[in-house]
């Protein structure tokens, strides 16, 4: 298995992500060859709390120009977790 900290490789804090924080779940982006078992044990090893559900959806890139040049930003995976029922949250924002 590879490494957990290449497979999860930063939180998507946006405006919707924190509103999801709420309800216990959270917003990462993955490795784009990473499957959903291992996100989930990837985020148990790394945080230390016990996954419920990963959802993942693939975003692909999108088509940029400048001047006359033309090109795509690079594909990205992100995966939604749901803590289970009584696991402690995951302190993103440390001081």
């Amino acid at each position: 298995m590879k490494d957990p900290r290449d497979i999860i490789r930063r939180p998507v804090i946006t405006e919707a992500s924190t509103e999801l924080m709420e309800n216990n779940k959270y917003v990462f982006e993955v490795d784009i060859r990473a499957n959903k078992v291992q996100v989930k044990k990837a985020v148990e090893a790394i945080f230390g709390v016990k996954v419920e559900k990963v959802n993942t959806l693939r975003l692909p890139g999108k088509l940029k120009r400048y001047g006359r040049y033309s090109g795509r930003t690079p594909e990205r995976k992100k995966a939604v977790v749901q803590l289970a029922e009584g696991s402690k949250p995951i302190e993103i924002f440390e001081a």
